[in-house]
């Protein structure tokens, strides 16, 4: 019995540790825990185990350093999280969701489903400009909510749409659980942003085809806003022709630059072209010059500062010119300065954002510190050679892998948020797809999108229950029509995620088959056998371009004078001069004993 436990110690504390956080037990704790009782068992059973167990006590001596390595407290790459936190935070109490959804709401209103196409619009933007799920599913929570009911949206709809464009913030960059999953797989943030952007672009589009197909099934669960709610009026053509006007202005300012700027001319042109457009909207509204239309000037006015604010955060970060963690730290003082432009920012917004940034910081450190006591433990015991020969055995290959790999963690996902599968999960996992040759960019991104299902499943699903949080309980008065709105049941939310879960699920699969969706971060690559050497022919030397003799074995052509006639190079070179003729040596007479005189 001893040695049967002994050897099988991997499995047994993996099976603990989930027990332990079914029961309810602290992540953090659970793993800390664990790790130490396994790890004096462990010591325990080590004579039993016949060499599977590699513990003995003074291997504790290593834990301060993994708390003070590079793992974690002095850990560069983890900086990143609270400075994004703070931003997301700032930026939500700035208002800046409110004023997209309003004016995004007003551009979509006059087509089926406008306001679920601007709450999917807005959900990419905060997601680019926060990376905080509960400030996105919140913030268009109490905002979008009570309009898409005002206006008669079908309440599974309007629930699901909010929270699924909630979650983007987990996938699009500057996302906290792709800075989680680059440290744990040893991978540059860097690249985990570059490969992440297109998957979350197409799950982007993926959502909105999904409410284009819907308004043609169902056309009466989102109608379209009536007249008397578009306050902008209309003025579509009048933001075409601004927007027309701004890529003319770039491309010209593009020309002009390229000479002196090369490869950076594209973007500072389309700076140019933008801040031009922004000052021409508010200097139209401050003067009344009446060149746009009121929705011009709000879509232009309102749209603008948050993507400059996603350029200075990815693009800086995009381009080289700043970590991660730089980046981070210029999006946090860029969200107080557009706080401050709106005159939002105080004392009190930086209190919350700081006091909810270090509660969110502390809780990744503590699960990161009980991850270093668990591992361990659990590498101690080779649980990771159990990990790789369980999942490289799995049929199939590279696919059968990374189809059983992505079950095991949509299952996981049920009962553990990200963190959790970041820390304890990804560590596991990430030696076996290497050893298969799975690129870990590749792999971080789809484990990234699968774990976005985590906030949308029930019965743990994190965004299903911030929006819970936020939506009515029982019939209220809208201040506006003066009906009364029924409320939202905790059913009707999650049977309205629903959808979405599967959507999720269907993006999974496309990365898996369109690896190239990822793979571009790499750049392009070159195949050495496609490259033509052209070396230019020596005259004289009678020699193809590349040095060697004529090709099939030819003999080389006759020369005929014009050519002059390949040198000998049997003999030393001459340079004007014709060389005496050598003597010839005396011949030795071989029949006589040498003479030494």
């Amino acid at each position: 019995m001893m040695e049967f436990i002994a050897q099988n110690m991997a499995p047994i504390m993996f099976i603990s540790l989930i027990l332990f956080m079914l029961i309810g037990y602290p992540v953090a704790f659970s793993l800390a825990a664990n790790g130490l009782m396994f790890f004096f068992i462990g010591v325990l059973l080590t004579p039993y185990s016949g060499g599977a167990i590699n513990l003995d006590w003074p291997l504790l001596y290593a834990l301060p350093d993994n708390f003070y390595g590079s793992r974690v407290m002095s850990n560069d790459t983890l900086l990143a999280i609270p400075f994004f936190t703070f931003m997301g935070i700032v930026l939500e109490r700035s208002g800046m969701a409110e004023d997209l959804l309003d004016t995004i709401g007003q551009l979509f209103g006059p087509i089926r489903g406008g306001l679920a196409y601007a709450v999917i619009f807005v959900g990419a933007l905060l997601a680019a400009t926060t990376g905080v799920v509960a400030a996105s599913v919140i913030a268009m929570g109490l905002i979008s909510l009570p309009i898409m009911l005002r206006y008669g949206y079908d309440r599974r709809l309007a629930s699901g749409v909010i929270a699924a464009s909630g979650t983007l913030a987990q996938i699009i960059p500057p996302s906290l659980v792709l800075i989680v999953l680059a440290d744990q797989l040893g991978r540059s943030v860097g690249d985990m942003y570059a490969g992440a952007l297109i998957p979350g672009l197409v799950l982007t589009g993926l959502y909105a085809l999904y409410i284009l197909i819907m308004s043609i099934i169902r056309p009466k669960s989102m109608p379209a806003l009536p007249l008397e709610a578009r306050t902008l009026g209309h003025g579509v053509l009048s933001l075409l022709v601004a927007l027309a006007a701004a890529i003319i202005v770039s491309y010209a300012a593009y020309r002009y630059l390229a000479p002196a700027h090369g490869d950076s001319a594209d973007i500072l042109g389309g700076t140019v072209g933008v801040i031009l457009i922004y000052f021409l909207a508010i200097a139209d509204r401050r003067l009344n010059l009446n060149l746009m239309s009121r929705l011009a000037q709000q879509v232009v006015i309102v749209l603008i500062p948050p993507l400059a604010l996603i350029f200075l955060v990815l693009g800086t970060i995009f381009l080289g010119i700043a970590t991660p963690t730089e980046g981070g730290a210029m999006g946090a003082v860029g969200a107080m300065v557009m706080a401050a432009m709106k005159g939002r920012l105080s004392l009190d917004v930086v209190k919350q954002a700081l006091a909810s940034t270090t509660r969110l910081s502390s809780f990744v450190l503590f699960i990161l510190i009980g991850a270093r006591v668990f591992s361990l433990t659990f590498y101690g015991v080779n649980g990771q050679i159990w990990v790789e020969h369980l999942l490289t055995s799995l049929p199939g290959g590279e696919i059968g892998f990374l189809i059983g790999v992505n079950i095991l963690i949509f299952f996981l996902a049920f009962f553990l948020d990200f963190f959790e599968l970041a820390f304890i999960i990804v560590p596991l996992l990430a030696p076996a797809a290497e050893k298969l040759g799975i690129d870990l960019i590749w792999f971080g991104v789809l484990l990234g999108v699968n774990m976005q299902t985590s906030f949308m499943h029930p019965p743990f699903g994190f965004a299903l229950f911030y929006l819970r949080s936020v939506a009515a309980r029982v019939p209220y008065l809208d201040r506006l029509t003066g009906k009364t709105i029924q409320p939202i049941t905790t059913g009707q939310i999650y049977w309205g995620a629903v959808p979405f879960v599967g959507i999720q699920v269907i993006m999974i699969g496309l990365t898996i088959a369109f690896p190239g969706m990822v793979m571009h971060y790499k750049g392009t690559t070159v195949d050495p056998g496609g490259i033509d050497y052209q070396v230019p022919e020596v005259p004289g030397l009678g020699l193809s371009p590349a040095g060697a003799p004529p090709a099939n074995g030819s003999p080389a052509p006759a020369n005929d004078g014009a050519t002059p006639a390949a040198p000998d190079l049997s003999q030393p070179p001459s340079f004007g001069e014709t060389p005496p003729a050598k003597p010839e040596a005396p011949s030795t007479d071989l029949s006589q004993p040498p003479s030494f005189n």
